[in-house]
């Protein structure tokens, strides 16, 4: 099947038209694609604070963790019991009378 004159004509009016939607084409890959690299990086950076974050927060609580340790070795190693008693006596003003019995016993009479 030879090409006529007639269809070379036809074609060659035709060609600015291909040139101009491969162009297009062109464009709107690299378009895509500079989208796509754009929400890669944000993605990396949102992922890059939330690690920071975690790793902050676990090295703030072994820092509480090694305080209270190293607290309780200085005071002799009291108990849980002990502590909460002394802390319970910190916090009442100097001027305060208290009574040890209070909060501590029950009244099932009346």
């Amino acid at each position: 099947m030879a090409i006529q004159p007639i269809d070379l004509q036809a074609l060659f009016s035709q060609i600015d038209k291909v040139g101009k939607n491969q162009a297009v084409m062109r464009e709107g890959q690299q378009i895509q694609e500079s989208l796509q690299q754009a929400q890669i990086q944000r993605k990396l950076e949102e992922n890059i604070q939330s690690v920071n974050e975690a790793q902050n927060m676990e090295e703030e609580t072994e820092k509480i963790k090694d305080e209270n340790r190293r607290g309780a070795a200085q005071r002799g190693g009291k108990g849980k019991e002990e502590e909460e008693a002394s802390a319970e006596e910190e916090y009442i003003e100097p001027n305060t009378i208290r009574d040890p019995a209070v909060g501590r016993n029950l009244d099932i009479l009346g």
